[in-house]
């Protein structure tokens, strides 16, 4: 906590020093104009009074001189800070770090004892029925540290890091379940789930081998025909789509719109 308030503190310092150095500069108007096209004008006719230029090339240089100053943006007055600009920015920083003080004190905590991230995952681990994808995988992943040969353990936390949207993480768990248990078609199945959606949608090769391994193992697994379907189709071979999902179509109730969708999608591809 003490590091907390010095870290804060810091900060709200730094705010005010750049606030402050901000307004003294902005308090400046000694800047110096650049030069302006009408400025040249007037050069130019001197010269020429003077005799240093002809007429042709008076007028092709106050030509030109012209064009630029059509095109010179509007000019802004330069900010100037008043007398007590500074003294009210400082009042405002002070205020506000005050408001935010007491807000803490109101609402927060102040008097709470930083929780290690272990003791967390302690008081998770005690109602894991209520708890978020994001948590549960935080448990899992501990309980899998402890025991690294839990094949349930590793599926199980396969399954939350997908919930959790991290399918990476996802197929490292399945993937490290299957050297332990490599006859598991269902992790097979989640395994190339998982590489599917790391690779936003596309079946790549090694989601492929995944979901034909599965399939190898039991051809029930229903998830692993659709992706291979789909991928049949988009290859142009409808009768292998036709094989893949055939089951799947049987296995889904007819009120099911996804079994009208692959049904479908299988009379269009031909």
């Amino acid at each position: 906590m003490i590091v907390f308030w010095t870290l804060t503190g810091l900060t709200a310092a730094l705010a005010g020093l750049m606030v402050l150095t901000g307004a003294r500069r902005g308090a400046g108007t000694g800047d110096v104009a650049a030069p302006t096209a009408s400025a040249e004008l007037a050069e130019l006719d001197r010269l020429r009074a003077r005799g240093l230029l002809d007429d042709e090339a008076w007028g092709a240089a106050r030509a030109e001189a012209g064009r630029r100053l059509l095109s010179e943006p509007a000019t802004q007055d330069p900010i100037v800070v008043g007398s007590r600009d500074r003294e009210i920015t400082l009042g405002a920083l002070v205020a506000t770090a005050a408001a935010a003080l007491g807000l803490y004190f109101v609402m927060g905590t102040p008097g709470l004892e930083d929780q290690p991230y272990e003791r967390r995952i302690d008081e998770w681990a005690n109602q894991a029925e209520m708890l978020d994808a994001p948590r549960v995988a935080a448990v899992l992943s501990r309980a899998v540290r402890r025991d690294p040969e839990n094949v349930t353990a590793l599926t199980m936390l396969g399954a939350a890091r997908f919930e959790a949207g991290d399918p990476i993480g996802a197929a490292t768990a399945f993937r490290r379940a299957l050297t332990i248990q490599p006859e598991d078609a269902t992790s097979w199945s989640r395994l190339g789930e998982s590489l599917v959606r790391a690779a936003e949608g596309e079946v790549q090769p090694d989601a492929e081998a995944a979901f034909t391994q599965a399939l190898a193992l039991d051809p029930n697994q229903l998830g692993a025909r659709f992706f291979l379907g789909d991928l049949a189709i988009s290859r142009g071979d409808v009768a292998r789509a036709r094989e893949l999902w055939t089951p799947l179509i049987e296995a889904l109730d007819p009120a099911d719109p996804r079994r009208a969708d692959l049904t479908a999608r299988l009379d269009a591809a031909g």
